[in-house]
């Protein structure tokens, strides 16, 4: 937790430097998240539902050469799944504190631009409940039998968005590669996350 409570301070800097810089363009982003945690153990799955929930932080876009920039950002993330099983229905929703890292290319004019990007992602989780017909309780993170999950998510981003002017419209697919399953009396269990996100951002500054 300390290491990544470290690169999220980096990141937070190297926002408060870039936006210094005229070129650099930084601000708030908001979204709206479906997402999917599959579950699998002994050969079996269970099929996860969407879930809904949202992302909220900071982005910056820092360009590199021509059409080129690097995306940084410190999110907020709601994740999990629904799943719905013969006998009774269950959910999880864990919160992740949430560092993604895209490069994105930019097609079109000055006030009006098609993005395409794609990056990595690492995410470590903070809080959430998990609800077992209408009871919940509090998600437990660690890598010991009585956790509910592991703390520490990554994976890889995918999107497109369109620039106007100062508002970034995007849309993007997020596939966790991280297992945040926990081992329960010698049983593997895995557990992944995949996530579809609309965000709208504000980006203050540039030329």
């Amino acid at each position: 937790m300390k290491n990544f409570l470290k690169l999220a301070i980096v990141i937070t800097l190297l926002f408060a430097f870039g936006n210094m810089q005229a070129q650099v363009r930084f601000g708030p982003k908001a979204g709206f998240n479906l997402s999917k945690m599959t579950m699998k153990t002994m050969g079996l799955s269970v099929d996860p539902k969407f879930r809904p929930g949202f992302h909220v932080g900071v982005i910056s876009d820092i360009p590199l050469v021509e059409n080129l920039s690097l995306q940084p950002g410190l999110l907020f993330s709601t994740k999990g799944s629904n799943y719905d099983v013969d006998i009774f229905d269950f959910s999880m929703s864990p919160s992740f504190l949430e560092i993604p890292v895209n490069l994105a290319y930019s097609l079109g004019m000055d006030e009006l631009n098609i993005i395409l990007f794609a990056g990595p992602y690492a995410a470590y989780g903070i809080a959430g409940k998990a609800e077992v017909e209408g009871e919940s309780e509090d998600i437990s993170f660690g890598s010991g039998i009585e956790d509910d999950l592991k703390p520490l998510d990554f994976g890889l981003n995918f999107g497109v968005g369109l620039n106007i002017s100062n508002f970034l419209i995007s849309a993007q697919y997020g596939i966790g590669l991280a297992n945040l399953g926990t081992d329960a009396d010698e049983v593997e269990i895995e557990m992944k996350n995949s996530v579809i996100g609309i965000s709208v951002a504000y980006l203050f500054g540039g030329e």
